[in-house]
């Protein structure tokens, strides 16, 4: 929710010509959404975005550490299951997130709702999750291995350099499954 406001930005870029909103720049979407609805029109949807993320996250990890636990037993240096699991935990919890996703995007660009599920925001979820969470734990592995004696003293800059690697590298991967996304939402 603290970047939901770059959120409503993204998804007025995103919708260019198929939504009322025709937008180029991060600059003009910006001042667009000022000029025609004021500072509130940056939190547009962000009380259905409050409603999915406890229900969805809810449903999440508990699917993800249950097929963890299932396939991996003792062995959790398998970065392909962890996968595996993302997958799963994200189709899981996808089924509450997307409708929910959906009036978001509507709510900010103000159109009408239509179908729930339309769109590709479970494939792009799933592809987004699995590649994250898999090269979050390939570069806490690694980040670990540069510094073994100190891992549990850096435990929470190891954790946060990993997450901000892997969520950079996924978001150049999933932005263009993302803008079809939007514009299918549309």
């Amino acid at each position: 929710m603290a970047m939901f406001t770059v959120d409503t930005v993204k998804t007025h870029m995103q919708a260019l010509g198929s939504c009322p909103i025709k937008i180029v720049g991060l600059r003009q979407a910006f001042r667009s959404i000022l000029k025609s609805e004021g500072p509130a029109g940056l939190y547009r949807g962000i009380g259905a975005m409050g409603l999915e993320a406890g229900p969805a996250h809810a449903v999440y990890f508990p699917v993800y550490e249950m097929a963890k636990k299932f396939f991996l037993g003792g062995n959790p240096n398998k970065p392909a299951a962890h996968t595996i699991f993302d997958v799963f935990a994200t189709v899981a919890s996808d089924a509450i997130f997307t409708p929910i996703d959906m009036v978001k995007q509507r709510l900010q660009l103000g159109t009408n709702l239509h179908s729930l599920y339309k769109g590709t925001t479970m494939l792009m979820n799933a592809m987004d999750m699995a590649v994250h969470f898999a090269m979050c734990e390939a570069a806490n592995r690694a980040l670990n291995e540069i510094s073994p004696k100190h891992a549990d003293d850096e435990r929470l800059i190891v954790h946060a350099t990993a997450g901000a690697t892997a969520g950079g590298l996924v978001a150049v991967v999933t932005t263009p499954l993302d803008m079809v996304k939007t514009q299918l939402q549309c």
